[in-house]
């Protein structure tokens, strides 16, 4: 795929308005959770016979992954490694695009500058970008808020020729901002020089001193197609922003890289009343309606039938997955090729691997 062929290429040079916000449910902090050392590779593991897991089931399960093109699978309990899977040359120190998984990074980010007094969500963007930044009337491009780009609701028209452009003339009037929910990634982009502009620093080195290097990933943004930020990182480390999310913002219990409890629930939760299924940058499952990218239709039912219903998760092009479930102190990720034809961020796959899960850890 695109973001691989590029990549490839530059490892050569790289290394290592109205406010219809429901009310979220706030998410209990798990207790006794591990978190691996900042700067080492050491990372503890625990069995999956001492929880109880039917183990029988996991070759299985290693197989389907191999044959769905994945090239990295972790699962954690409670912080510790369950299992820790590579496919053909990839390793534990290869780096893979995150695709729109990487889109909950800048709702965190977002969350951080809001809480360091930089912005506030429910500024105009036009505040921080200037007018003009759309193609829209003025009156129009005023009702678009910072929270409308984190929620899909800017009302910008996502059927352009080039829903990623972020050009004025790409950016067009399709409904009022807050009455219509569309997957677009160009609003999203944006958020990035949102950032930028609130705090003076550049998108990159405020998310290397906010989170980055606050958890130990490694890692970097890279603008693909003139337009997307896309990150890259190692599968370990895509693993420690999941361990960064089932624990509300705070690392090892006392590094609160998000200390705004708030606005992490709100981005774990309905953020909207259009697609209850999605919050800040962050798709919610246990929903009882759900809209997918590139559809206007509402579906009945989770994204992920066969997942937790507390599960939220990052989910990215061509199946890279950062899932999170509460109630079950998990967190699961995998990183590879697409797992079939569908290039979307909620696709099949994810209902077939949480079908073969289920049945491993029996929750």
């Amino acid at each position: 795929m695109k973001y691989g062929y590029l990549f490839l290429g530059i490892m050569l040079c790289i290394s290592c308005q109205k406010n219809n916000t429901p009310t979220p449910d706030p998410i209990p902090l798990p207790a006794g959770m591990y978190f691996p050392a900042i700067g080492s590779s050491n990372w503890q593991t625990i069995s999956a016979d001492s929880l109880g897991w039917h183990t029988a089931a996991l070759p299985d399960l290693y197989n389907y992954l191999q044959q769905k093109h994945s090239k990295a699978f972790i699962i954690l309990k409670s912080g510790k490694i369950v299992t820790e899977q590579y496919f053909g040359s990839f390793t534990q120190d290869s780096l893979w695009y995150w695709a729109s998984a990487g889109k909950t990074l800048t709702g965190l980010l977002v969350g951080i500058a809001q809480q360091e007094g930089y912005l506030n969500i429910n500024e105009t963007t036009s505040k921080h970008l200037g007018t003009g930044w759309t193609s829209l009337p003025p009156a129009k491009e005023q009702l678009i808020t910072i929270r409308n780009q984190l929620n899909m609701t800017t009302g910008l028209d996502d059927g352009v020729s080039n829903s990623d452009c972020t050009d004025p003339d790409c950016l067009q009037y399709k409904a009022d901002a807050g009455s219509r929910w569309a997957y677009h990634n160009a609003p999203y982009t944006l958020l990035g020089k949102v950032v930028a502009q609130a705090t003076g620093s550049s998108f990159s080195n405020y998310f290397q001193q906010k989170i980055r290097d606050k958890i130990g990933m490694n890692g970097f943004w890279l603008t693909v197609d003139g337009y997307n930020n896309v990150y890259y990182s190692n599968a370990r480390c895509m693993a420690r922003y999941g361990l960064l999310l089932l624990n509300k913002g705070t690392w090892n219990n006392s590094t609160a890289v998000l200390a705004d409890t708030a606005y992490f629930n709100q981005q774990v939760n309905s953020s909207q009343t259009i697609n209850p299924s999605y919050g800040y940058l962050t798709w919610l499952n246990g929903k009882a309606k759900h809209m997918l990218p590139q559809t206007q239709f509402l579906f009945n039912g989770a994204i992920i039938p066969n997942a937790p219903a507390d599960m939220y998760c990052a989910l990215g092009k061509n199946d890279q997955k950062v899932y999170v479930v509460p109630s079950q102190e998990l967190v699961v990720i995998r990183m590879g090729e697409s797992a079939d034809e569908s290039l979307f961020s909620v696709t099949g796959f994810d209902n077939e691997l949480w079908l073969q899960l289920k049945n491993i850890i029996g929750y």
